[in-house]
């Protein structure tokens, strides 16, 4: 059972809940085993880059909470492909949901998988 003040992104009755490290359970609550640990050690590396804390950081930002990836080039000043590097890291990592509209790509923050990570470090 999730501790209090712990959100689920999924029901409990859902297979994988279990096996899912930032689902229900804290690190402080209890250890990791080796295939959790990898899972979590994906979604930190994720976020362990300043060029993509700076595009978590935009997103957030953003007025409607969504960014054209035209738009996160411009702001960045980084090549167009550097930032898609970052945006399919990110979105590999379950941190960044992606919508296609026409021929552009806009990209928004997963707000529960990052909710997920905040309450997994305290």
């Amino acid at each position: 059972m999730a501790a209090p003040g712990i959100r689920r992104s999924k029901a409990p009755t859902e297979p994988d809940c279990a096996t899912d490290p930032l689902c229900c359970t804290r690190l402080s609550e209890a250890a990791l085993n080796r295939d959790d640990a990898q899972r979590l050690a994906q979604v930190l590396r994720a976020l362990a880059d300043p060029g993509r804390l700076q595009l978590v950081s935009l997103l957030l930002a953003a007025p409607g909470g969504e960014v054209c990836v035209a738009d996160l080039v411009q702001a960045l000043q980084l090549s167009q492909p550097t930032v898609s590097h970052h945006l399919r890291v990110l979105h590999d990592a379950g941190l960044l949901l992606r919508e296609r509209r026409g021929s552009w790509v806009w990209y928004s923050v997963a707000d529960d998988r990052l909710d997920e990570v905040r309450a997994l470090l305290r």
